[in-house]
């Protein structure tokens, strides 16, 4: 090689460099921005050959050019970015219950499947691979688009703040989903599940349910301040949830966390509904209000029973166990304890 073409080429400040090192490579240097201190970002790139130098030092400036360059520091791995998001970040614009679906889809599947990825070299085709094992492992293809949904989610932020230069979760195909047909109750079943629930606590849950087009957890999360009977109409705001534990325990009991002796609750018990539509005045048929009028006599007939065993939480439809232990407890105030 020409010893003129070894020779360092001297640019003005803030443009790139390519020149030739003693130890035998080809060097180039690109200033894509400014570090937090101050001070100039200038990337370093280093390659065998003259040509492939010139081709990395060209890259960095697209990206440079295109706002899509990595910011300064030890990469992300998948793992850790997603454990940050999980911990810091997501929870302080979705509500609860969206947190439940992504804490369930990042440390089942996620944190699993493409955790040990560094962040910045992860390519469509990983997810897809992910997605492709959910479903051999028998995963319906809505656990993929939960899958998929959270983890766009999660790189969109890493991109918005600088970590990552494009999400290649926009890139990957998830599986499609089926479409299936909604078949409603006959009026014959809903008899029959009415007439079944009768025979237990609490069955007017479902009536109302099942008259108002209500989730369990919508019913299960209403209090009697938020229905007028009198006026013949109820205010939806909250659900309620089926409890989840971790294990409290200092040393390993060997049992799942549900059966922990030192169980403690990990989620909320309720979450106020998604969406300004989903908090909503619903109507009462007057079959209703009877059936209601009817379930707050009983309840206060087991009230006066319990005593001091009744803990008040104004619930429409409390529970009457206090099987589990204060330490993991329900949290749901109106129980006989």
């Amino acid at each position: 090689m020409a010893e003129d073409e070894k020779k360092r080429t001297r640019q003005p400040n803030g443009r790139s460099s390519i020149y030739f090192g003693k130890h035998g490579k080809w060097h180039g240097r690109v200033t894509v921005g400014v570090r937090d201190a101050g001070t100039p970002d200038r990337r370093h790139v280093e390659r065998k050959t003259r040509a492939e130098v010139t081709e990395a030092v060209r890259e960095l400036e697209k990206q440079h050019d295109a706002k899509t360059v990595r910011k300064p520091g030890k990469p992300w791995t998948v793992k850790a970015w997603l454990t940050h998001w999980i911990e810091n970040v997501a929870s302080l614009s979705v509500n609860d219950n969206t947190m439940v679906g992504y804490g369930e889809a990042v440390q089942k599947h996620l944190i699993p499947g493409l955790g040990a990825h560094r962040l910045d070299k992860l390519k469509p085709e990983h997810i897809e691979v992910l997605y492709a094992k959910l479903q051999a492992n028998g995963s319906k293809p809505a656990t993929a688009h939960q899958v998929h949904r959270t983890f766009r989610a999660a790189l969109n932020e890493s991109v918005r703040r600088g970590h990552l230069g494009k999400n290649p979760v926009l890139l990957a195909k998830p599986p499609k989903v089926g479409e299936y047909e909604v078949e409603p109750y006959t009026v014959q079943e809903v008899q029959r599940l009415l007439k079944a629930a009768d025979r237990h606590r609490n069955s007017a849950r479902w009536a109302v349910a099942l008259a108002l087009g209500l989730r369990q957890g919508e019913v299960l999360g209403l209090k009697w301040d938020e229905a007028d009977l009198d006026g013949g109409f109820l205010v939806v705001r909250r659900s309620r949830h089926r409890p989840q534990f971790a294990h409290g325990c200092s040393e390993p009991c060997g049992r799942k966390a549900g059966y922990c002796p030192e169980k403690r609750r990990k989620n909320p018990e309720t979450s106020t509904t998604k969406s300004r539509a989903g908090r909503r005045a619903v109507g009462l048929p007057e079959q209703l209000v009877d059936l209601l009028r009817a379930h707050r006599k009983a309840q206060e007939a087991e009230r006066q029973e319990a005593g001091k065993r009744w803990m008040e939480g104004g619930w429409v439809f409390p529970t009457n166990t206090a099987a589990v232990p204060p330490t993991g407890g329900t949290g749901l105030s109106g129980r006989i304890s």
